[in-house]
């Protein structure tokens, strides 16, 4: 089954990609030659990801799937929450955004935070969404050099490494986005044997 990613993040393609088996191929929408922006005007993770797909779906009439994801820190009130690629800025500089997140959190003991990823599919003209939530706190600096966005700064519970001291294959066993993408491929192989 071939499904687009609405998204242009090359760095979430790749890592999806990773965890589906042999039934599903991603698609991405650079192979379409579509590199326009994808609207995202919704107040909630749910509604930002229903948005993208609904986009692509209606622009290619192809099974499509889309997330969105946020990093919800307690102590912010859930910042950055919907905002988290733009909490410094819409040039999404990841590194500008890690400093205003440490800034923020100066003199706070409470670094509590989690990140929260919806999946949306559009399969056939049906709606499904499917969630997946992974608890952590924020560190003191940054440590690591892999992963994306937050992840030098971001250490899931129970464990001593952020996700950008973890290998790929180590962070897709406990990620947030990892947690939705299971819940998903259940749904697509079930729907494969009815």
């Amino acid at each position: 089954m071939k499904l687009i990613f609405a998204t242009q993040n090359e760095n979430k393609v790749r890592e999806i990609e990773s965890e589906l088996d042999g039934n599903f191929e991603l698609l991405s929408l650079k192979s379409f030659g579509f590199t326009d922006d994808i609207p995202e005007n919704s107040d909630t993770l749910e509604g930002n990801a229903l948005e993208k797909a609904r986009f692509v779906y209606g622009r290619f009439h192809h099974n499509t799937l889309s997330d969105d994801t946020g990093l919800e820190v307690e102590s912010l009130n859930g910042e950055p929450g919907i905002y988290s690629a733009r909490y410094a800025g819409n040039s999404k500089d990841p590194e500008a955004n890690m400093e205003k997140l440490l800034h923020k959190l100066k003199g706070k003991e409470n670094r509590k935070a989690r990140f929260r990823t919806i999946i949306a599919l559009i399969i056939n003209g049906d709606e499904h969404l499917f969630e997946g939530i992974v608890e952590g706190e924020i560190t003191l600096h940054r440590s690591g050099a892999k992963g994306f966005g937050y992840d030098p700064v971001f250490r899931p519970d129970g464990y001593k490494t952020t996700f950008a001291e973890m290998s790929m294959d180590e962070k897709n066993k406990i990620s947030h986005r990892a947690r939705a993408l299971r819940k998903l491929i259940l749904f697509l192989n079930g729907l494969e044997t009815e």
